[in-house]
């Protein structure tokens, strides 16, 4: 064995301590911010620079919050109207009954939009936003925006917390069980779909358990119901099979609450974490052994999410220059990182929340139980088109139509294509990037760190010879934009 094979592994792990012992400096604190929240300021990547490692991770961790700093609108504490009532209508009030839950939940696309833009805890919201994916409910089939409001509120209080906790109160979380179709799971008919989706997306992923163990744990899930008045949740004992059950080798009269914690106990629910967590915050080809460790962690830890993210956070893959501008921006990343990222402070975000729609990202309306995809999916010809117009409508107030952008199947509004392009257009007047109020480097002799906030890697298109707002508009339009 030469000796540099011999001391390599020593002189990297002596690198690393070194690394984490250093001030972040510009570059590195651009990057922790960008993929652990929505559009870096320059002042904030400024203040970060300062810091280690230990010490940035430790100031967003410690930072997290369990509650929205932006209140929610007032619709959301208003009771439902009961499904009895809702049968009850005659067409045209079903009608109008319609038109107001597409308005209440576009509403509450912006609500959660402006709480990205205000909060003073962006990795609280990219945990949250990363849990609603996870987790995937839709308004679609919810129907009302209560319980998606109440389901968002849930994630973000256990959004850096505990993952067993989380799990155990999404199995009982209204917006869940209608999406999944329990709400009316009983033992005549056990409803196979949360027990299903449980173990393939929430916890083991595909391939580690059986067709008799969701059948087994459908059973257990019975009688975990609604209140049809109130749509909160209510248990059925006449409803639940209390019969011995096997789930995944485990025989007794299982509930629900023990099929959870059968699950949390097994490896493959921690790794699966840990997997996505990789492909949400470093690349997308995971490293089989580091996320192994890190999963190590979360099991030791009682899957506590802080422990987890600092092993993350502070990881030598999510630090390594190979991985730099390795994700495709999401349309949140794109949109509310570019309003965030140049403080423009449009007067209504309703036209923001349309724009992700359109752009394959309806929040509160994820596409189907998967979530969406992510990665290279969130681009197309069309989306693309749509991301590169917005940016340069923001930055050039270009005259240039987005009408061309394909509608989403899922846009959140109304009668159909027209309206929804025709709030996008009239909205984004006030989606502008004013230069004389933003405080980022627009100077002549500031044009490198303008070129580092801006992009996660080097251009691609080559600004050289251009400053000030030219070179600020050859950037955005750079194809490296549209990466993190």
């Amino acid at each position: 064995m030469s000796p540099l094979r011999f001391f390599l592994p020593v002189l990297l792990a002596l690198a690393a301590v070194a690394a984490r012992a250093a001030p972040l400096g510009y570059a590195d604190a651009r990057h922790l911010l960008n993929r652990t929240g929505f559009g870096a300021t320059d002042a904030d990547v400024r203040e970060y620079a300062a810091l280690t490692r230990e010490e940035a991770v430790k100031r967003l961790l410690d930072g997290a919050r369990r509650e929205a700093a932006t209140p929610a609108p007032a619709f959301v504490h208003e009771p439902i109207v009961p499904y009895r009532e809702v049968r009850e209508m005659d067409a045209e009030q079903r009608k109008a009954f319609r038109g107001t839950l597409v308005q209440q939940g576009l509403e509450l696309r912006a609500w959660w939009i402006g709480e990205m833009l205000a909060t003073p805890s962006p990795l609280t919201e990219r945990m949250t936003l990363f849990w609603h994916n996870h987790f995937a409910t839709s308004q679609r089939k919810v129907r009302y925006a209560q319980l998606m409001y109440a389901q968002n509120a849930l994630l973000r209080r256990e959004a850096l917390g505990n993952f067993g906790t989380m799990l155990h109160a999404v199995a009982r979380d209204p917006a869940m069980l209608v999406w999944l179709d329990n709400a009316r799971s009983r033992r005549e008919a056990p409803n196979e779909n949360f027990a299903r989706e449980v173990m393939e997306l929430f916890t083991l992923g595909e391939g580690h358990y059986g067709e008799r163990d969701v059948k087994e744990a459908a059973r257990a899930f019975t009688g975990w119901s609604l209140e049809p008045a109130t749509a909160r949740f209510v248990y059925r004992p006449r409803w639940h099979d209390d019969g011995d059950k096997t789930v995944l080798g485990t025989t007794g009269p299982l509930d629900g609450d023990a099929v959870l914690d059968l699950l949390l106990a097994r490896a493959e629910t921690s790794e699966h974490i840990a997997r996505k967590l990789w492909l949400e915050f470093v690349s997308p080809t995971p490293d089989a052994a580091e996320v192994a460790r890190w999963a190590r962690t979360f099991r030791e830890m009682h899957y506590e999410i802080k422990p987890l993210m600092r092993e993350v956070l502070l990881s030598s893959a999510f630090w390594a220059p190979a991985n730099r501008g390795a994700l495709v921006k999401s349309p949140v990343d794109l949109v509310v990182g570019t309003l965030h990222g140049f403080s423009i402070h449009p007067a209504d975000l309703r036209p923001a929340a349309v724009a992700l729609a359109l752009f394959g990202q309806n929040l509160f309306a994820p596409p189907n139980v998967k979530g969406w995809a992510g990665g290279d999916a969130w681009i197309d010809s069309a989306t693309l088109l749509g991301r590169r117009q917005f940016v340069e409508r923001v930055f050039r107030g270009a005259q240039e139509s987005m009408m061309n952008t394909a509608v989403a199947p899922d846009a959140p509004v109304g009668a159909g294509a027209v309206n929804v392009r025709a709030m996008l257009e009239r909205g984004l007047g006030s989606y502008a990037f004013n230069a004389a109020s933003w405080t980022g480097p627009l100077a002549s002799d500031a044009a490198a760190r303008l070129d580092t906030l801006v992009l996660p890697i080097a251009s691609v298109s080559n600004p050289a010879g251009a400053s000030g707002i030219a070179r600020l508009e050859r950037l955005v339009a750079d194809p490296a934009y549209q990466l993190r």
